[in-house]
């Protein structure tokens, strides 16, 4: 069957530019400007670069939302391509084993008279029409013309799935393109905020990455040491054992680096963490966080128990996994990595209790 297969194509998105695209803080104090000379960036403060750092990463994790949706087409794409391809093979093994026949039976009757179809049927450029001619049809009795009927139903078969895959490989090349083009729009707007953080000092930078490097201040008014949740106490008050057990999965990827476009196991962005979390539980998330939001029963801010998926921002292009107590954990962005933070350090846009 290999014979009648074309290579599978290499996907893109994969490990590779996974790790290409990861920019950890410590790598921003090195960083250099784009091309040499002309995008030199005027002294700004640490509050300054801080806002836009934040832009930046909101707007890239909007990108990054929509590579993950167009990823998640394309291996779908890949899939029932090569479905197709795979089964155009079966039929066409199929289609040759009933040429074969049926060739065998106008070769017994070549035997008895007349030229040989078996020979014209084997050398035909149009089988189907050579199966439409007079000369076959008339030598044909009931059992020939069943296996006639089959072998014209096999090539009508064989032809749709030719254009099936046709019309498919089409959507996986737009689907690829336009990965190219959301993955030009992260790494862009990575590498201006990393050209940003080089400014600051050590210590600025320090600080910025203790604050998650993104969103906005903590508006709680319970202390630090109130506020913490311990793994044990989250997964307890879990309202069943699968959210329990998605709880747990995030308590166990603290420290993880973030990197966009990862679903884990050692590295996620923050659609990706939520859905790694739940598939710990046997529970399949889709993959951006426009479609983890609908995923489950929404519920209100007031109502949240550890488990439920908190969205922010108006385009919901960050989620995270609330453990109780106000907070969550997540993978912020490139400069921080999974962690434990409070939900109201980003504009809150709904939540979803999955079950």
């Amino acid at each position: 069957m290999a014979a009648h297969r074309k290579p599978r194509q290499r996907s893109l998105g994969g490990g590779t530019a996974r790790t290409a695209a990861t920019i950890a803080l410590a790598g921003a104090a090195t960083a250099t400007g784009f091309d040499g000379t002309g995008h030199a960036e005027p002294h700004l403060s640490a509050a300054q670069v801080k806002a836009k750092v934040d832009k930046l990463y909101e707007e890239a994790e909007v990108a990054t939302e929509k590579y993950n949706g167009a990823k998640e087409k394309a291996d779908r794409s890949e899939e029932r391509l090569d479905k197709l391809r795979d089964e155009a093979a079966r039929k066409t093994e199929g289609l040759n084993s009933a040429r074969d026949a049926l060739g065998s039976i106008a070769a017994a009757q070549y035997r008895s008279g007349g030229l040989d179809p078996a020979l014209q049927l084997a050398l035909s450029d149009d089988p189907d029409r050579y199966l439409d001619g007079a000369e076959f049809a008339e030598r044909a009795g009931d059992r020939q013309a069943q296996a006639v009927a089959r072998v014209r139903k096999q090539l009508r078969e064989i032809e749709q799935l030719r254009g099936a895959a046709h019309v498919e490989l089409a959507s996986l090349k737009s689907r690829q393109a336009e990965l190219k083009r959301h993955k030009q729009t992260i790494t862009g707007k990575l590498d201006t905020a990393r050209r940003l953080l080089s400014q600051l000092t050590t210590a600025e930078r320090t600080r910025l990455a203790q604050t998650g490097g993104a969103g906005h201040a903590s508006r709680s008014s319970t202390s630090p040491r109130e506020s913490l949740t311990t793994p044990g106490s989250a997964a307890a008050d879990a309202p069943n054992s699968r959210a329990a057990t998605a709880v747990s999965y995030a308590y166990s990827k603290l420290g993880s680096p973030y990197v966009w476009g990862a679903t884990g196991p050692d590295a996620f962005d923050c659609s990706g963490l939520a859905q790694a979390a739940y598939r710990s539980a046997g529970i399949s998330l889709p993959r951006t966080t426009y479609a983890q939001i609908g995923a489950g029963r929404r519920v209100a801010r007031s109502e949240l128990l550890p488990g439920d998926l908190v969205f922010f921002y108006s385009g919901i292009s960050h989620v995270g996994i609330y453990v109780g107590n106000g907070q969550m954990i997540h993978a912020p962005n490139p400069t921080a990595p999974v962690r434990l933070a409070p939900i109201d350090e980003m504009p809150f846009a709904g939540a979803t209790r999955v079950v």
